[in-house]
Parts: structure tokens; C-alpha cells; sequence
């Protein structure tokens, strides 16, 4: 089992006038992990609640001066998101329904005990995180919307993030291994953004392609290469000059490719299809692959030679059951784009969900997350047949998510085989990869 990293700060302003409970409440609070700032009054402690505050505030609901739902409306019209636990005194029910009808995230009656206002400050410490995470991935999509954010707070996503942020600015070609739908072409992308090369980001692949075409796809090929070939075509190779070409499913190409690719690498230079002249070419290589490619080099199914030219570094993609802990964030951060994406409301889920949520394996991985989170803001998730809510969603989208349903379906059924379950659904092949393409669906070959 992965280690997990330290959990983010948790933060407490805590505004208590009476100074023995203050002291105590705080000690309390540090006990389970909080780092607190104690105020006897809200004057004191209203010019540290502000947007950018990444932690909670506990108030006594009676201060001095002005009240603890005074503190509320003010956090309140600061940032809606900042979770506010107020403090209320025994038989003050209309006062504790009064600021949870203002916004306040909880309230907890005196006398309490210890444990219970521990475990509701981690709770709306852990709901802070999520916000502040998902804001700042938007910002960072709004920044370079090319670039998906990279989600996830666990200790494997830091050690990615640490492969990034070192080999990302050179120039060495690199491997991503790991199993399908663990963001790979994240990663790649990533490593795009990273090495700051003024070329575009070309992706392929090497699974979805004919053999028949594959050579003219990545070499590119010259006028009357063969029979059909009217003009010159530039190839992925060539086309993704000063950027970054993306090998998706690298242990798919076959094995007469493989040693022209080889060359290639070692070269820096290309001749097309059909020509003689010899093209140089400046593009980084990031292969990816979901299988075992020294393994399978071992069975002869792959070069050896290749392996190790495109694996000096590698970086291996933790499956999501071995990150379990960032499913509340990546949920948090699909379900929201979803939302904007059908134009609905973001459903809530419950603390009792979530927790079945994380104890799913997701075979999927994170691309099965956010399939089901698309599912979930539609309103169709798990077999749930769609109801009145739904009509608010134009019939295209309501078919898409039928439709992929069907070919995640028969994927399932085929293992995986797009010729099977191109076969199963009656539809030609080509149709289906196009389709795969469209959801980004998981395949094996």
C-alpha cells in the first residue's frame, strides 16, 4: 500500500470570550491535529476571515460586541465556501437553525464533547481543501486550458508531480506506464506544459491504427508512395516539430515500425514513405503503454532495443485503488465540470456515498470515475433510470450518455476487443474507434 503524504494544514480561528473555554477549546482542537488562532472577540478576529483563509472558524454564538451571527454574515459575503461551526448554548435551537439557514456549516450544542467537535472540524476542514483545490485547478484550466489538471493530493501523485517538474524542462524521451484510464495523456501533456516548447502537442494512437496506414501516419510519405498517395503527407514525426509527440499504446506498433522508430530516435532525422531525402526532425517522445514492455520484449512481441532508448525515464501511474484518498477531490473536481459542461446543478452527495465511492475498485480507473461523475449530474448513474429532472438536458446529451453506456457495455462484454464488440453493437470498426475516441473509453486493442 502506498504512503499516503501529509494531509494539508488544517487551520482554526476560534472566537471564544469566555477565556477558560477558550483555552480549552483550543487544546481541544490542536489535540486533533488543528493549528489554532484564538480571539476573545469578533473585532479581533474578523480581519483574518477572508477569501483566501484555508482553514474553518469556530464561534461562540454570544460574544461581546458583535455576535457570532454577525461573524457568519460577514464570512458569509467574504467567501460562502469558508465552513463556520457555531457554537450555541444549551436550549438555543432557534438561534443554531437561524445560522444554518444563514450558511453556517454546523452547529454543536454546550456542553459537548471533545470528540464531536474534532471530528466536525476535520469534516468541514476536508470540505475547505476541496474548494480551495478545485478553485485552483480552474484557475489553472482557465490559465492554459490545453493542459488538464493533474488531480490528486496523494503521496504517488507527488512523486509524479516531482518527475514532472524534473524531467519535464529536458529534453530525454520518456515512458508513462500504467493501466488504462490512469491518465496517461495527462501526464504527457503535462510534460508538454513543462518542458515549454513552442510546438504543438500531437497525440496517436498506436492501438487505433491500421497497419496498413501506420507507417504513412508517423514517417509521413512522399507522392505516388503507393497507390492512392497523390501529394506528400507530413507525418506525426514531422508535424510535431519544436513540441512533443505523444505514443499512446506504443506496444501495439508493430514490430517492423519498431526498428524504423528506433532509428528515428537515435537519429533525429526521418525519411518519409517513398522518398530519399532525410528530414531532421525536433520533437520530444512520450510513449505510453499499459502493458509490461520488458516483459513483453522477453516474449519477442516487443524490441528490447526500443524499450530501453524510450525508457531511460519512466513514470509509472498508480491505479485509483491505490489512491483512494484522492476520489473525494477528483470527484469533486469531474462532477463540477460536468455540471458546467449539461449546464445543471452540482448534486451533493453524502458523507455515507463517499465512502462507498472510495471502497469501489474502479476498474476504470480515473477514466471510469468521470464517466460516473458525468453519469451522476445527468442523473443516470448506477442503472438509475432518468426521471423529470432530466428533461432540462438537450436530447443529444441524453443520447450520448445512452450511447456510451452501450459501448462501455459491450467493451465490457468483448474484454476490452474493439473488433468483438464493433461486432456485437453491428457497427463497422472505424465507427466504433471514432465513438471510443469520442467518450475517451477504454479499450485493449
Amino acid at each position: 500500500m502506498n504512503k499516503q503524504s501529509p494531509a494539508p494544514a488544517a487551520l482554526a480561528i476560534l472566537i471564544e470570550d469566555e477565556q477558560s473555554v477558550r483555552k480549552a477549546t483550543t487544546q481541544t482542537l490542536e489535540l486533533g491535529g488543528f493549528s489554532v488562532q484564538a480571539c476573545a472577540d469578533a473585532e479581533q478576529a474578523l480581519p483574518l476571515l477572508h477569501a483566501g483563509f484555508a482553514g474553518i472558524v469556530v464561534t461562540d454564538v454570544r460574544l461581546p460586541g458583535r455576535s457570532g451571527l454577525e461573524v457568519l454574515d460577514h464570512v458569509v459575503a467574504a467567501d460562502a465556501d469558508l465552513p463556520v461551526i457555531v457554537v450555541t448554548g444549551h436550549g438555543d435551537v432557534g438561534m443554531a437553525v437561524e445560522a444554518m439557514r444563514a450558511g453556517a456549516y454546523d452547529f454543536i450544542e454546550k456542553p459537548f464533547a471533545a470528540e464531536r467537535l474534532v471530528e466536525t472540524a476535520k469534516r468541514a476542514q476536508e470540505k475547505r481543501n476541496l474548494v480551495l483545490e478545485n478553485r485552483r485547478l480552474k484557475e489553472a484550466w482557465q490559465a492554459d486550458p490545453d493542459t488538464p489538471p493533474l488531480v490528486g493530493q496523494s503521496a504517488a501523485m507527488e512523486r509524479v508531480r516531482t518527475l514532472i517538474r524534473s524531467v519535464g524542462p529536458t529534453a530525454v524521451d520518456i515512458l508513462i506506464n500504467g493501466q488504462t484510464g490512469t491518465g496517461k495523456e495527462v501526464v504527457a501533456r503535462q510534460l508538454h506544459a513543462a518542458s515549454e516548447r513552442k510546438g504543438p502537442f500531437v497525440a496517436i494512437n498506436c492501438g487505433a491504427l491500421p497497419e496498413s496506414v501506420f507507417e504513412s501516419e508517423i514517417f509521413g510519405h512522399e507522392a505516388g508512395a503507393f497507390t492512392g498517395a497523390q501529394k506528400r503527407r507530413i507525418g506525426k514525426l514531422e508535424y510535431a516539430n519544436g513540441g512533443t509527440l505523444f505514443l499512446d499504446e506504443i506496444e501495439s506498433m508493430p514490430m517492423t515500425l519498431q526498428v524504423k522508430l528506433l532509428r528515428v530516435l537515435q537519429e533525429r532525422r526521418l525519411e518519409r514513405l517513398g522518398g530519399n531525402e532525410s528530414v531532421i526532425i525536433d520533437c520530444r517522445v512520450v510513449a505510453a503503454s499499459k502493458a509490461d514492455l520488458l516483459q513483453l520484449s522477453g516474449q519477442g512481441a516487443f524490441r528490447e532495443d526500443l524499450y530501453y532508448r524510450i525508457g531511460v525515464v519512466s513514470i509509472d501511474l498508480p491505479r485509483l485503488r491505490e489512491r483512494r484518498d484522492d476520489i473525494p477531490l477528483l470527484l469533486a473536481h469531474f462532477i463540477h465540470a460536468a455540471a458546467i459542461r449539461y449546464g445543471r446543478e452540482a448534486p451533493a452527495w453524502t458523507a455515507a456515498q463517499m465512502a462507498q465511492w472510495q471502497q469501489r475498485d474502479w476498474l476504470g480507473n480515473v477514466r471510469e470515475l468521470r464517466n460516473f461523475a458525468d453519469r451522476w449530474v445527468l442523473g443516470v448513474a448506477d442503472g438509475v433510470i432518468p426521471d423529470a429532472s432530466v428533461s432540462g438536458v438537450a436530447l443529444p446529451q441524453q443520447l450520448d450518455v445512452y450511447e456510451r453506456s452501450l459501448i462501455e457495455a459491450a467493451l465490457t462484454t468483448a474484454d476490452g476487443n474493439v473488433a468483438l464488440a464493433a461486432e456485437q453493437l453491428g457497427i463497422p470498426k472505424k465507427t466504433l474507434y471514432d465513438k471510443i475516441k469520442k467518450y475517451d473509453l477504454a479499450t485493449t486493442r
